[in-house]
């Protein structure tokens, strides 16, 4: 026990040096600037554009988490259950995204999507539109962005999940008449739910705090929370704002983070 404290010691050190004293400055910023007192938590909480912002986060992360799991879920199935040569494409698939950086991702997500990018220019070539479909500067590229980033790093613990599921349960199941598909949604998947659970958590959670791929995809016209923090922080000198609302989101992540790893533990027992 001694030696598992001291080998966990230095670890906690660094993690409370590198994370709990920054959040703490941060947490004192918020109630000492301009003025101390519970100014600013105030005018977040009520401020019409700082509300619509939180919802339109809330929104944007709720969608991406579920296209993204969705997508990750079909992605596994093919990785796992697959055949040799459909595993291998897959698994050079995912791996692929990782070696790309997300700026890289953002304008690659710009050059197809812009009124002059290829989508637009095959669409008119093909004489489907005469004019160029608004398909950045919106939700939709940031939607599109987001979750073409995130995708890969919920197919890890759906893997997992994946992977531990009992052959023989599929076995009897198929040797009792059930078909295919009525094998995968009573059987299947409700197996792998601790699994989909997990890559709800991640997404979700990465999600909340991304700045770069909507900041260029959005084009301004969907701001983000992490967007405005910087507006606040570095073009509108609003610190105490900035910070406060640093605390909101980092406080309403834990919550939900805490209740989403309860039901996680739940369903992997």
């Amino acid at each position: 026990m001694r030696a598992y404290l001291f080998l966990i010691c230095p670890v906690l050190l660094f993690l409370g040096g590198s994370y709990l004293l920054p959040f703490l400055g941060i947490m004192q910023l918020s109630f000492t600037d301009p003025e101390p007192g519970l100014g600013q938590y105030s005018h977040v909480l009520s401020d019409p554009l700082t509300l619509s912002v939180i919802w339109r986060t809330l929104r944007i992360c709720v969608i991406v988490t579920a296209v993204s799991v969705a997508a990750a879920y079909i992605i596994t199935l093919l990785w796992v259950r697959g055949r040799p040569l459909v595993r291998s494409l897959t698994e050079l698939c995912i791996m692929i995204p990782f070696w790309i950086s997300v700026l890289s991702r953002a304008f690659g997500w710009m050059s197809m999507l812009s009124n002059r990018g290829l989508l637009n220019t095959w669409l008119k070539d093909l004489g489907l539109i005469e004019t160029s479909l608004q398909l950045t500067r919106n939700e939709f590229a940031v939607i599109i962005g987001m979750s073409h980033y995130l995708i890969p790093f919920a197919v890890f613990p759906l893997a997992t999940a994946m992977r531990n599921v009992d052959e023989r349960v599929l076995t009897a199941a198929d040797g009792m008449g059930a078909s295919r598909m009525r094998i995968f949604w009573q059987v299947f998947l409700p197996m792998t739910a601790s699994g989909i659970m997990g890559a709800t958590l991640l997404v979700f959670v990465f999600s909340v705090g991304f700045f770069v791929t909507p900041a260029l995809l959005g084009g301004g016209q969907s701001v983000l929370i992490a967007e405005l923090i910087y507006l606040w922080i570095f073009q509108i000198p609003q610190w105490g704002m900035a910070a406060a609302m640093s605390v909101i989101l980092m406080l309403a992540v834990g919550g939900i983070l805490v209740l989403l790893m309860r039901r996680y533990g739940e369903m992997a027992k």
